[in-house]
């Protein structure tokens, strides 16, 4: 069987002529039904581009992108996305936003089969209490649940994640890093998560592939497999010397990639024409007949002789 996800030589840019960047290059990847895989690279290197690839939001220049060995075409609820913002209706509840995804996958469903399988859904999230409550009315955590949860009931075969926790708090992230690994043990769905954190890509990833910058667009590089043991206690995991090894070699990538990437820029720079004002002469001259400063290139050579005593 083919891989339930295969890009193969994929490039991508943006612009015309003179104005055109090449922002990715040569894509290859491969990922298998079940796999866990993050992908981590700088801002603006292109990763938000990449997930767009994948979901169908935009077609590659050259090279194809792949589901089940079928060219993607377009977006498809096999492929469910989760944005950076939360993407609500301010105006639903908690359940009414997850019904959105609902209605639209599963019509045939009854009002009963309907509220059973949100509600499923919305208390994998631990949102349960919080379920007839509008998006004003939940922290920015509780909305990125929703967010999770809506995409979830579509039950997409791949569930697509572009940096998800961004703009959540440190201890608010960690949490929810934890609760999405446990929810990806319960389904095993098939997870891209997309991110610029390493301890972030190493916790919750069984491969971390970096997205490198290059002087004509950004390409994969090398992945690093994540053999640690699950479930992962963050308090432990990040002490143990495998670990540490792993962040090191993968934050050793991206920076090595990165110092690559910058030009290199020569410039030759002049010395300025004027010459600094004598301040230990008198100025008897008023403001309107100060002279021009003086310059350079009209000094006038002088010889002096010099008697020897």
């Amino acid at each position: 069987m083919p891989p339930i996800l295969e890009i193969n030589s994929a490039a991508k840019g943006f612009g015309r002529g003179r104005d055109r960047s090449e922002v990715l290059r040569e894509l290859n990847l491969s990922v298998e039904e079940g796999d866990f895989v993050s992908i981590i690279g700088y801002s603006g290197t292109g990763k938000s581009t990449l997930i767009n690839l994948i979901a169908g939001l935009l077609k590659p220049d050259s090279g194809s992108v792949k589901m089940d060995g079928a060219e993607i075409k377009g977006p498809g609820p096999e492929r469910g996305i989760v944005f950076q913002n939360y993407s609500l209706l301010p105006w639903l509840t908690v359940t009414e936003n997850v019904r959105l995804a609902v209605d639209q996958i599963y019509p045939q469903l009854s009002e009963n089969e309907w509220a059973e399988h949100a509600a499923r859904y919305i208390d994998m999230v631990k949102l349960t209490p919080a379920s007839g409550k509008l998006p004003r009315e939940l922290s920015g955590g509780m909305r990125q649940r929703v967010s999770v949860a809506r995409t979830l009931a579509a039950n997409p075969r791949i569930l697509l994640l572009d940096e998800p926790l961004s703009a959540l708090d440190a201890l608010t992230r960690a949490t929810l890093q934890d609760e999405i690994a446990d929810i990806w043990q319960q389904n095993r769905t098939t997870v891209i998560w997309i991110t610029n954190d390493p301890d972030e890509a190493l916790l919750v990833a069984d491969r971390v592939i970096p997205l490198l910058p290059g002087r004509e667009g950004a390409t994969l590089g090398d992945e690093i497999r994540v053999d640690l043991a699950r479930p992962r206690d963050r308090k432990q995991v990040l002490t143990t010397p495998e670990f540490k090894d792993l962040k090191l070699r993968l934050v050793n990538t991206l920076l090595g990639a990165k110092k690559d990437s910058t030009p290199l820029l020569t410039k030759k720079l002049s010395a300025p024409d004027i010459l600094p004002e004598d301040l230990g002469k008198k100025r008897d001259f008023s403001i309107f007949d100060r002279p021009a400063p003086r310059r350079r290139s009209q000094l006038q050579r002088e010889e002096l002789q010099i008697e020897a005593s």
